[in-house]
């Protein structure tokens, strides 16, 4: 039975109003418990009762952290290699019809990008591509992966969804892992917010992971966006598809990252709200509910936050990050275009000589990797750039 039947039999009504109503003895109990809570335990995390007891989850969420991940910070960078994209998506900044600077970097480019990133000190890379067939073919993305694959040991992807078959030469040019966010798993609001393109098919997204997994990659991430529906639900919902994932890609980690929208080219605006407190909250919530699972943070939240998170539960970190193609060395500049209908379209004289690709959504920590890595050894931490070698799973 794949995740689509799980998700569909998922008995929600319960979960949410456990989430809701939930008393703050509760959370203590779950948080003094030596073992791994079930769904309905995790969802009573999410209480608004609970919130009474966060020092006590924070502090559990902690002492679990360090007892299986150690003090490390695991951190990577993302490198974007396009950003055309066929999807009309309504939050996203490479979103189809949005009339944005779009540009799709060569190999040659996107080694010139790695190059830098290894410079910084990255030995993670994240390969991130809007979903457009004519620009970001399957062979493009293997290529990619070769080139970086050369300069850096780990190389994961963040790109549309494949099928297994289709993944087997990326996984083979030095892919290990895989990033794919359902954006929301509320199916109504899914189809509000995806109006064209092949990414309105949401159970083919949510059986992404598995597909993945069946290529190769030994790591999976998952997330919801936070802003598009009931952060209660969204949150439910992935520590479900987390738990499901554990069991049956049982050989491979798996991560959930916690990522909050961002203004970015449209202007979409939220339509819910998930504040700082219940982020905090959840970073708590499935530290205690998934022991072993990777947590991971981006740079989308402020530097402030982000310190204050990373002891709590976060394993993995992105710094200095850019969400445009060439961000890192400039790389791209002078093929810049506009798209339309899938067709190039020349620049006007109207953009200078200083003009960039437009990027997917504006960052909040804007620190250079060496200063994010600084601040987390200053709060009794490791910043780790490489935790693996190719060698040993070759």
């Amino acid at each position: 039975m794949s995740f689509v039947a799980a998700f569909d039999r998922l008995p929600f009504a319960s979960l949410l109003d456990r989430a809701h109503t939930a008393p703050a003895a509760e959370a203590r109990r779950i948080a003094s418990s030596p073992d791994s809570p079930a769904l309905a335990d995790f969802a009573a995390l999410l209480s608004p009762e609970a919130d009474s007891e966060l020092e006590l989850l924070c502090r559990r969420s902690q002492e679990i952290t360090r007892r299986r991940f150690g003090r490390v910070i695991r951190l990577f960078a993302p490198l974007y290699l396009s950003n055309e994209c066929i999807n009309n998506c309504a939050y996203c900044g490479f979103s189809r019809d949005n009339a944005i600077l779009r540009v799709t970097l060569s190999p040659d480019d996107v080694a010139r990008e790695a190059r830098e990133l290894a410079s910084q000190g990255f030995r993670n890379i994240l390969l991130v591509a809007g979903e457009h067939p004519k620009f970001v073919s399957n062979d493009y993305l293997a290529e990619c992966t070769r080139a970086v694959h050369g300069i850096v040991p780990s190389v994961s992807l963040e790109v549309g969804p494949m099928e297994t078959e289709d993944y087997r030469p990326i996984v083979a040019s030095g892919a290990d892992g895989l990033v794919v966010y359902q954006e929301t798993y509320d199916r109504e609001v899914y189809g509000r917010m995806h109006t064209a393109g092949p990414k309105r098919n949401f159970d083919w997204r949510l059986e992404c992971p598995e597909r993945a997994y069946d290529a190769g990659f030994r790591r999976l991430g998952i997330a919801a966006l936070y802003g598009l529906a009931d952060w209660r639900r969204e949150a439910i919902a992935v520590a479900a598809h987390a738990e499901y994932l554990l069991r049956r890609c049982w050989k491979s980690m798996v991560t959930v990252s916690l990522p909050r929208l961002r203004p970015c080219a449209g202007e979409f605006q939220p339509l819910t709200l998930l504040s700082d407190r219940e982020l905090v909250r959840l970073v708590a919530a499935f530290r205690i509910a998934f022991p072993d699972i990777g947590l991971v943070l981006s740079t989308r939240e402020p530097a402030a936050l982000r310190d204050g998170l990373f002891p709590l539960g976060i394993t993995h970190a992105s710094a200095g990050s850019h969400t445009e193609p060439g961000g890192y060395t400039g790389a791209g500049r002078d093929q810049l275009h506009t798209t339309v209908r899938g067709r190039v379209v020349a620049l006007g004289g109207d953009h200078g000589p200083g003009a960039v690709a437009t990027a997917q959504f504006e960052i909040a920590d804007n620190r250079t990797p060496a200063a994010v890595a600084e601040r987390i050894r200053r709060i009794g931490y490791e910043p780790v750039w490489k935790d693996w070698d190719a060698a040993l799973t070759a």
